[in-house]
């Protein structure tokens, strides 16, 4: 049985179609009206409320925590200060990723990691020999995700401590309406915005504070199609969509290394060792095989193919997470595994798994779409990602 968010009183109320997704054994909203319109555009103009509380959430504690971290992860966390957050993949041992997610290090011996799957026996397997205690506190620790331009000056109308000092991936401690909470400026949609973490026994004051503030700048709770549409064209990948999971994996072609995925940033060959580092030098000496990249595909191309049986272009207004076939030359060199319509750009943009030397940057390709029951292709490009980026995000 799906279990209830501590926001479940507040969001089922409102959600009109009680049109719910399956999260972490958890209902969360996949809309709350008619279309997720308007809760996409409140993240791009004004500011979105979402439920993020079925991520799953570790607390590691003790001397050894920074040491354990900094094996498993493959940025370095023995460079971290206290209130800093860092974006992270994982690996297993031969470089493919198993999870990605955050870490924070709340104290000096102190860190809450956050995942997308179940992390707790490999995070225990891994600590074997440490002075480190590891606690899933996913159930005790309530979320939600404040994104959009005016997500800053709605925190600032009901939290007791300023925010103007709260730097990109930092996080800070602070109150709402009483209750003690970490505001961290971080998020899953590439536009300025804040994770509010507390207890969740008193997680419903905080929601009706940032409600109650965020009036007047047009707060809307959002559910997961909108916040599905701005990942992507913030070029955000998601597990079990854009990559499998190495654990999950059936056959080795599904796995991928963080090169692959477009995380070589992310990899720090630098430090002390770490799950996957011999594999990934290698990689990185003899360069890797497939990249994750931005498609845009040309909107011209597109009307034709639709113009060509009598139809106006067809294109759905929620992401496809389904695997679209690219090719080169009628090679296949790669595939889509998540395309939407972007509203704000105004074009059709696609994240791409491509295979070398087909993933530079301006390569003229094409992506394959149904049109009338028939396969067609669209002309598309290799780009940059993320797709959309506004300025007042970092700063």
């Amino acid at each position: 049985m799906l279990k209830q968010t501590p926001f479940h009183a507040r969001t089922s109320a409102i959600n009109q179609l009680q049109n719910w997704r399956r999260w972490s054994g958890y209902y969360t909203a996949g809309l709350y009206e008619m279309t997720h319109e308007r809760e996409y555009w409140a993240v791009r103009n004004s500011a979105a409320l979402f439920d993020v509380s079925p991520l799953l959430k570790y607390l590691v504690q003790g001397a050894d925590a920074a040491r354990l971290l900094n094996r498993i992860v493959t940025r370095d966390v023995l460079k971290m200060t206290v209130g800093q957050v860092i974006y992270t993949p994982w690996c297993d041992s031969h470089g493919k990723v198993l999870d990605d997610g955050t870490i924070s290090r709340l104290e000096e011996n102190t860190f809450r990691m956050t995942s997308a799957e179940p992390n707790l026996r490999w995070l225990t397997m891994n600590a074997a020999g440490m002075d480190v205690s590891i606690a899933d506190v996913s159930a005790n620790l309530a979320a939600l995700s404040l994104q959009g331009p005016k997500s800053r000056l709605i925190l600032k109308g009901c939290s007791t401590k300023p925010l103007d000092g709260l730097k990109y991936f930092r996080l800070m401690s602070n109150e709402i309406a009483g209750i003690p909470v970490t505001i961290s400026r971080t998020g899953y949609t590439g536009d300025l915005g804040y994770e509010i973490w507390m207890d969740s026994s008193s997680a419903l004051p905080v929601w009706d504070a940032l409600m109650s503030a965020g009036h007047d700048y047009g707060v809307t709770p959002a559910g997961m199609l909108a916040l599905d549409v701005a990942r992507v064209e913030a070029g955000l990948i998601l597990i079990e969509t854009d990559y499998t999971a190495a654990h999950h994996a059936i056959i080795e072609s599904q796995k991928s290394s963080p090169f692959e995925l477009g995380l070589g940033w992310a990899v720090n060959l630098e430090k002390t060792a770490f799950n996957g580092k011999r594999a990934l030098q290698e990689e990185k000496t003899r360069g890797s095989d497939w990249l994750f990249v931005g498609l845009e595909v040309d909107w011209t191309g597109m009307e034709r193919l639709y113009r060509e049986v009598g139809l106006p272009p067809q294109i759905p207004s929620i992401t496809v997470r389904t695997s679209l076939p690219v090719f080169v030359g009628g090679v296949q060199v790669g595939y889509a595994s998540s395309s939407a319509w972007s509203p704000v750009l105004k074009k059709y943009i696609a994240l791409a798994h491509i295979r070398r030397p087909y993933f530079e940057i301006g390569t003229q390709l094409v992506l394959e779409v149904t049109v009338e029951h028939q396969r067609k292709y669209a002309p598309a490009r290799v780009v940059k990602t993320p797709f959309y980026e506004p300025e007042w995000k970092k700063s």
